[in-house]
């Protein structure tokens, strides 16, 4: 008669384990959902606060606040709307990504597969102190260097692609929508490329040896097989980026020229932002200017969180290829 053989799965130890394991999911459970639901009450107070704050100044306002271009609220009858700082926005932000994007990429692409490995530790170290560099440094280094210093390239782009609507216009200074999109690049290129660099380095390394094993070059397995892979995580990493952008205030209040119309010649005198203009505005604004600011900050916390909802999407579009990769 066989007599039933006892593992070690199922002794005393594992059922300690098994018990130990149980004691610390529940408080580990109600912790974690605890921050979720912390973090959803934050920023549901936020909003309804804006909100509050927001409605006397548009029921006071004489124009509509989602087209009108003129900004006085201060003015005995409150004329005011977001048209103007919304377009600035995202314009500016939009040339920011576009030309933060492909240098943040090519400099990922550096450290993670071409540095060697001491030159790729201390750039990674690099590009991560750069995103903790004060904005307001940004933007006192744009106003007494980038701006004198983009008259030269903003006149010879007025003057040989004057034909392309973006670089037309009939005067060029130095304070433009170029300059503080430039500004914002900067900023927000040591966030795209670190998240692009963790990206890159979890590509599969089967996948690339297979690559180069076949006669690939360097750059045809990368093209292969390590862009495919990490696409959704640099489009993830780009509108984080993006939001970055949307909400920076100080360094693009020191170089906006700070007009309110909408103008897609970006070497001229126009351009501002929401950010800019709250902090441009609020140390001198009435009761009704303070309202119509937070206003346009209820706006602007409402593209910044499309934004980031966006990029959650992204995100979670990447977690399926990797489940689908494995």
């Amino acid at each position: 008669m066989a007599t039933p053989t006892r593992t070690r799965e199922s002794g005393p130890a594992m059922r300690r384990s098994a018990f130990r394991r149980s004691r610390g999911d529940g408080p580990f459970r109600f912790a974690s959902t605890g921050a979720g639901i912390a973090l959803l009450a934050i920023m549901a107070a936020i909003g309804v606060f804006l909100v509050v704050k927001a409605v006397p100044a548009l029921q006071a306002n004489t124009s509509h606040f989602l087209t009108e271009l003129t900004w006085q609220p201060n003015a005995t009858e409150p004329v005011f709307g977001i048209g103007a700082l919304a377009f600035g926005t995202v314009l500016s932000s939009l040339l920011a990504l576009v030309i933060a994007t492909p240098v943040a990429v090519g400099v990922a692409l550096f450290i993670s597969h071409y540095a060697p490995r001491r030159l790729a530790s201390a750039l990674g170290y690099v590009v991560d102190l750069l995103a903790a560099v004060p904005s307001v440094v940004y933007g006192l280094w744009g106003v007494t260097f980038l701006v004198p210093f983009m008259l030269g390239p903003s006149k010879f782009l007025n003057d040989y692609l004057g034909w392309i609507p973006l670089f037309g216009g009939d005067t060029v200074v130095g304070r433009s929508m170029l300059t503080a999109s430039l500004v914002l690049a900067i900023m927000i290129l040591p966030i795209i490329a670190a998240i692009s660099r963790e990206v890159f380095l979890q590509a599969p390394k089967m996948q690339e040896e297979a690559a180069l094993a076949l006669g690939a070059t360097r750059w045809e397995m990368i093209r292969m097989s390590v862009l495919p892979f990490g696409r959704p995580g640099v489009i993830s990493a780009a509108m984080l980026g993006l939001g970055r952008a949307m909400g920076e205030t100080i360094a693009v209040a020191l170089i906006f020229p700070a007009t309110f119309n909408i103008s897609f010649k970006i070497l001229g005198p126009y351009g501002n932002s929401i950010a800019a203009n709250i902090a441009n505005g609020f140390g001198e604004a009435t009761e009704v200017g303070r309202g119509a600011l937070i206003a346009s900050g209820l706006i602007l916390f409402l593209i910044t969180l499309l934004v980031n909802m966006a990029a959650r999407f992204v995100i979670a579009r990447r977690k399926e290829y990797a489940r689908a990769a494995a």
